[in-house]
C-alpha cells in the first residue's frame, strides 16, 4: 500500500539507520508535514523485559508536565460526599449502580477513563469483562481506585497517562500533539522515559531500554537514542 504525499515528504527529512538525540528528534518531528488535524505525537519503547514473568511486568501512570492535549471523558463510581467531590473536580459522569447497568445493558462506553472509590468496587468488579479488555478497569496501583476521587479526576484531566508493557515488551503512549512546542514535547517524552527507567524490574537483565521512537498519527517514526531521553541514565 503506497504512502501518502505528506508521509513521503516527511520521510525525506530522516537519515536511514540514524538514531537522533531527543532534541534533534523532536525538532525533526516539528518540521514534518501533518494532516488536516492536529496529529497526536506517540512514543514507542521496546524494553528488555519478558512480560510473561510477573516480576518483569512494567506498568504505571504519570502526569505529563504539559498534558496530552486531548480531552478526557471521565466516569467516576462514587456516592455521597465522594460523588460531590468528583463532580466538583470536573468528572463527566458520576454515579453507581445505574451507570453500571447502562454499561452492561445498553453497551454505553462514552468515556475514556474510569475512577472508583474503594467502597464502589463491588459494583465495578462486575464490569471486569467489559472494562478489562479495553484497559479501563480501575486499579489501585494506577491511582484509579482511591478514596481521593477529586484528586484522581484532576490528575486525569491534567494529562495523566497510563503505560503498560505488551506481550512483546513494547510500550506505546501518547505524549502530546504536533501543535505543542518542541520544549513541551521534549519535557513530556523525557518525563515518561524517566518514569520507565525508574520502573525497571530487578529481574530485567541485559539492555533495558532497547529502542525508542517518536511519531505522529500519520507520519514516519523518528528513532531516538534512548540515553538522550531520560533524566536518569538507563541501565
Amino acid at each position: 500500500m503506497g504512502r501518502g504525499k505528506r508521509y513521503r515528504e516527511s520521510a525525506k527529512l530522516l537519515e536511514d539507520g540514524k538514531q537522533y538525540s531527543l532534541d534533534e528528534g523532536v525538532d525533526l518531528l516539528k518540521q514534518m508535514a501533518v494532516g488536516k488535524f492536529d496529529e497526536t505525537v506517540d512514543i514507542a519503547v521496546r524494553l528488555g523485559v519478558d512480560p510473561k514473568h510477573a516480576d518483569q511486568m512494567v506498568r504505571g501512570a504519570i502526569v505529563l508536565p504539559h498534558g496530552t492535549g486531548s480531552t478526557v471523558r471521565i466516569l467516576v463510581f462514587a456516592k455521597g460526599d465522594k460523588e460531590a467531590e468528583a463532580v466538583a473536580a470536573g468528572a463527566d459522569y458520576v454515579g453507581g449502580e445505574e451507570l453500571a447497568k447502562k454499561i452492561t445493558e445498553e453497551g454505553w462506553m462514552d468515556f475514556d477513563r474510569v475512577i472508583a472509590s474503594p467502597d464502589m468496587m463491588g459494583v465495578v468488579g462486575r464490569l471486569g469483562k467489559v472494562l478489562g479488555p479495553r484497559g479501563l478497569m480501575p486499579n489501585p496501583k494506577l491511582g484509579t481506585v482511591t478514596p481521593n476521587v477529586g484528586q484522581a479526576v484532576e490528575e486525569q484531566k491534567a494529562g495523566k497517562v497510563e503505560y503498560r508493557v505488551d506481550k512483546n515488551g513494547n510500550i506505546h503512549c501518547a505524549i502530546g500533539k504536533h501543535s505543542f512546542t518542541a520544549e513541551q514535547l521534549r519535557d513530556n517524552a523525557s518525563a515518561l522515559v524517566t518514569a520507565l527507567v525508574k520502573a525497571k524490574p530487578a529481574a530485567s537483565k541485559g539492555v533495558y531500554m532497547r529502542t525508542l521512537a517518536l511519531s505522529t498519527t500519520m507520519g514516519p517514526s523518528v528513532v531516538i537514542e534512548p540515553g538522550s531521553a531520560s533524566a536518569s541514565a538507563p541501565a
